[in-house]
């Protein structure tokens, strides 16, 4: 039989019977591990670091006393223009609200696609178990595949606008929180749904009334959640065409100087709508999950 504690290998063992040298036993063979890992991660790292300045265009090192040049640029004219932020502010609202326009439709179709593929998904819950598999693999493919690229494609079949971004946030959700979702489902009570079958409930009903109001709250709390992810996604797409403050950036960073102060003005202004979905979505997590 295997000691697990110290491994297959033959050698004298430690005597058991006196915890203190198992003990100290122990901690050496985890400390012996430890450093052999963090020697592989270092040669690892240095490995892909020596790798990336190779294939750089230039030195990392040797630029990064300029590092904080742009940022103080743009910095400092801001604050020169400091009198025109407001109005700037007022001017971006639109697109501010475009953005949160995608991603909250994004959310929704991504919610209820992530619905239906985790309880085709689960172990247990699943109408067809012998599709899992495919369900999972589709979920996995949502997943890998990032908005952007998506977007991009979308870009040559629609043209630019929100309705490529609403698309490739809602695949991509539909992945992520598939996952979740599934997991979720798969810690759900199964005596509710062995109450609703044994009275003549059909696989719809089941879900809707033994399986969906035990995992609602974790659901709606992870879709919040994922609602923040897809605010700062959509701000992203915006830089390939995909409409909304993303946009706007887009265009002010490409004017360069003279229009800093735009930037920085949309810059604040999404940070701002981000802290505030943040702390309203949080406030209602745990208004979902805990109660509180």
């Amino acid at each position: 039989m295997v000691d697990a504690a110290f491994g297959p290998a033959p050698g004298p063992r430690p005597n058991l019977a006196d915890p203190r040298e198992a003990y100290l036993e122990m901690v050496r063979r985890k400390r012996m591990y430890g450093g052999i890992l963090l020697v592989v991660f270092v040669a690892l790292m240095a490995s892909g670091w020596s790798v990336a300045e190779d294939r750089n265009a230039g030195g990392f090192l040797n630029g990064l006393h300029q590092v904080f040049d742009f940022p103080s640029e743009v910095l400092s004219e801001a604050w020169e223009k400091r009198a025109l932020l407001p109005a700037i502010f007022v001017a971006h609202v639109p697109a501010l609200i475009e953005t949160l326009n995608i991603a909250a439709v994004a959310t929704l179709l991504g919610a209820l696609a992530a619905m239906a593929l985790s309880l085709l998904a689960t172990r247990g819950l699943a109408r067809w178990p012998r599709a899992i598999p495919l369900f999972r693999r589709t979920m996995d493919a949502l997943r890998a595949i990032p908005e952007i690229v998506i977007a991009l494609v979308l870009i040559y079949i629609l043209g630019g606008g929100p309705v490529p971004a609403v698309i490739a946030i809602a695949l991509h959700t539909g992945g992520a929180l598939g996952k979740l979702f599934s997991e979720v489902a798969e810690n759900a009570d199964l005596k509710p749904v062995e109450g609703l079958a044994s009275v003549g409930a059909n696989w719809s009903q089941r879900m809707w009334l033994g399986v969906i109001p035990q995992v609602a709250p974790n659901w709606l709390s992870y879709a919040l959640l994922r609602f923040e992810i897809n605010v700062r996604a959509s701000a992203i797409l915006g830089f390939v065409g995909e409409g909304g403050i993303g946009h706007d950036l887009k265009l002010a960073m490409q004017w360069g100087q003279g229009r800093y102060d735009e930037v920085v003005a949309i810059f604040a202004l999404l940070f701002l709508a981000i802290v505030v979905i943040d702390r309203v979505s949080d406030h209602y997590r745990n208004k979902l999950v805990k109660g509180t």
